[in-house]
């Protein structure tokens, strides 16, 4: 199971939700978006917070999300992050354009549910 508590994937997944909603509003506005960039350093703040073995579980959820690993192969998705880290772990995730969905499905994948861990924090 992860090493990281499902609250904190949670807070990840708001960030990056709404990371991606201020991309896209400033981008159907046609003008530059400053709020989007704000989103990307809260979530890049957020990430870099974290433990090494909570940035791997972190990566390992989003890729049993996105189908590269099954829930499970949890602890070998978690061992290939740890061992494949080359770049930061915030510039990774934030290169994820679906982020969220991958953190939400790979939390429901391991039979956590995303929508609970959202509401606790809401």
């Amino acid at each position: 199971m992860p090493e990281i508590h499902s609250d904190t994937i949670a807070q990840v997944i708001l960030l990056a939700r709404e990371m991606g909603e201020a991309g896209q509003i400033g981008a159907e506005d046609g003008v530059a978006d400053h709020s989007s960039g704000l989103a990307e350093d809260e979530l890049r703040s957020f990430v870099a917070t974290l433990t090494e073995e909570e940035k791997y579980s972190l990566v390992a959820v989003a890729w049993i999300g996105r189908e590269s690993f099954s829930a499970d192969e949890y602890d070998e998705a978690y061992e290939t992050a740890r061992q494949e880290k080359t770049n930061s772990t915030e510039d990774y995730l934030i290169g994820m354009d679906l982020l969220a969905e991958y953190l939400e499905s790979g939390l429901e994948e391991l039979g956590i549910s995303a929508a609970e861990a959202e509401d606790d924090l809401m």
